[in-house]
């Protein structure tokens, strides 16, 4: 058992994030994870819209897709810049956007640094033009998309941990592990796991399972929105904190913060959409 545990903790250590090097240029897993990420949403969504005749094209679908994958980069990164590290961005603007270090000659870095509500809210801004814009119901598409959204956020979750990033606080579980990354090289929760499972399979579980009950337009938005927001908000609990953050409101962090607001928002949801038409 004891050798289990050791090869267990020491697991991150041996895992190389890189799948490809050229020079300066890296091809990460967790890009790799992001397309995986996409496309199970993506057919998952076109097995419902087959399967269960919700009155969707393909073409619908495709069209659409594309829209959602802008809205999670481009939310997702402005929201990292906005949430998580807006001081260091107003004094470098461009590396918002621009993945090179002029510093030194020019050296490829990557864009570092989603957040995971910006792009929730991108999400949302780019569906509402979409739907705006080809005539279709905002709350059924919402809907439609939810229950397979977190199987995908499943593999977000666990490119981070292949990256070796975004790891727990210090524990003395015996199933913490060892991040390379991690400047003081001590046992910590793997809350990339964590999330993985409870955000990723557990909320997708319970949303796929009740996809076909009759409830009102926005319900399931609203579940998923309440259901991760408040799956995260306790995980926050072990997650190191951003460094260039800390804790935002007492023991909250910004991650924290930010699931109050997305729970709240599910509520107000459920209230206007939900209760209003009295049917469940």
């Amino acid at each position: 058992m004891s050798n289990f545990l050791s090869w267990w903790n020491h697991i991150p250590e041996h895992i190389k994030p890189t799948l490809v090097t050229i020079g300066s240029f890296q091809l990460r897993y967790y890009g790799l994870m992001y397309i995986v990420a996409f496309a199970i949403v993506y057919y998952l969504v076109l097995y419902r819209v087959r399967t269960e005749k919700l009155g969707y094209s393909k073409d619908t679908i495709n069209s659409y897709f594309i829209w959602a994958i802008l809205g999670v980069i481009i939310g997702g990164r402005l929201g990292y810049v906005l949430f998580y590290n807006f001081k260091y961005f107003v004094n470098n603007p461009l590396e918002i956007i621009i993945p090179f270090d002029f510093s030194r000659g020019c050296r490829f870095t990557g864009i570092s640094g989603m957040s995971y509500h910006g792009g929730v809210i991108g999400v949302i801004l780019f569906s509402s033009l979409f739907c705006n814009k080809h005539k279709v119901n905002f709350w059924r598409l919402a809907d439609l998309l939810c229950p397979a959204i977190p199987l995908g956020y499943t593999f977000g979750r666990l490119g981070n941990f292949i990256n070796g990033e975004l790891y727990g606080r210090v524990t003395d579980v015996p199933w913490g592990m060892y991040f390379p990354l991690d400047p003081t090289h001590q046992l910590r929760h793997p809350s990339q796991l964590y999330e993985a499972i409870f955000e990723g399979i557990f909320l997708f579980i319970l949303l796929w399972s009740l996809r076909k009950i009759k409830v009102s337009d926005g319900f399931f938005l609203s579940l998923y929105l309440i259901g991760y927001g408040f799956v995260r908000f306790f995980i926050e609990f072990v997650r190191q904190p951003d460094s260039q953050l800390g804790f935002i409101l007492g023991p909250l962090s910004m991650g924290q913060i930010l699931c109050i607001v997305m729970v709240l928002g599910g509520i107000f949801i459920i209230v206007i959409k939900v209760l209003r038409n009295s049917r469940f």
